[in-house]
Order: structure tokens, then sequence, then C-alpha cells
């Protein structure tokens, strides 16, 4: 259990650093949460392969449509991994990207998304990711 609680706070460090990254609009230091050969599909269906695509898509994205943009992140609060194996973990997390001009901001960015991270270099990294917007089921509460 020590083992375990020392893991999750390495995972919340990782997904900090994953914030902070998309925060200072730095797409190389966001690339470097995922392993070498991650796979991340975003809220739109885009399948991004290995953290050097990861890093160059997400500074085009810093530099142009997202530039400014915040990562509002709920995952780093309650990070609670189902540990598939000691070395690999499913991390599910809540955040949303905050435009800069809050008048323009709808509010309704909110997404949920599904992490497979595994130990690495004495961390964790992010090997897949995949995001899907919020949305309510009709009929369910």
């Amino acid at each position: 259990m020590e083992n375990q609680a020392k893991d999750i706070q390495l995972m919340k460090e990782l997904f900090m650093s994953l914030s902070e990254a998309w925060n200072k609009g730095d797409g190389a230091a966001y690339g470097d949460c995922f392993t070498d050969d991650a796979d991340y599909v975003t809220f739109m269906g885009q399948h991004l392969k290995g953290k050097k695509e990861i890093a160059k898509v997400h500074h085009m994205l810093f530099q142009g449509p997202l530039k400014g943009t915040t990562l509002d992140s709920t995952l780093t609060d309650e990070v609670r991994p189902r540990f598939l194996t000691p070395d690999v973990a499913i991390v599910h997390g809540i955040g949303e990207v905050k435009l800069p001009n809050p008048a323009q901001d709808p509010n309704d960015r909110g997404s949920i998304n599904t992490n497979v991270v595994i130990r690495q270099d004495g961390g964790w990294k992010i090997a897949a990711f995949q995001n899907s917007r919020i949305q309510s089921m009709p009929g369910i509460n």
C-alpha cells in the first residue's frame, strides 16, 4: 500500500506537469508527459502517434487556435488509478479548456479522458490518452 501511495503521488505530479505545460503553451513539455510511442486520441477523433507528434501538434495548437487557453483539470485533485499490474494503470480525468477571454468562454468544453499510464524511468508516463466531450445521456439521470 505504501508503494501505491508513492505511485499515486507520482501520477499526480505527471498530470500536474501536463496541465502546467498546457497553461504555459509549451508543446515540448506537454509531449514529455507521454511515452515515445504513445497513442493520443483527441475529442475530435484525430489519432496522434508518439510523443514527438503530440508535442508538434500541441505546439501548433498553442501558437494558434489554443493560444492563451488554460487547462482547468480536476484530474490531479483525486487521482484514483486502477492498477492492472504494478507497472500499468488506468486513470480517468476530467478537465476543461478555458478560453483566454472569459466573456467568450461558453463553459461547455468539459471533457473526460481515459489514460493508460506505465512506469518508466522511475516515474510514470502516459502510453495512451483518449479524450471525449462530456455529454448527458438522454433519459438517464
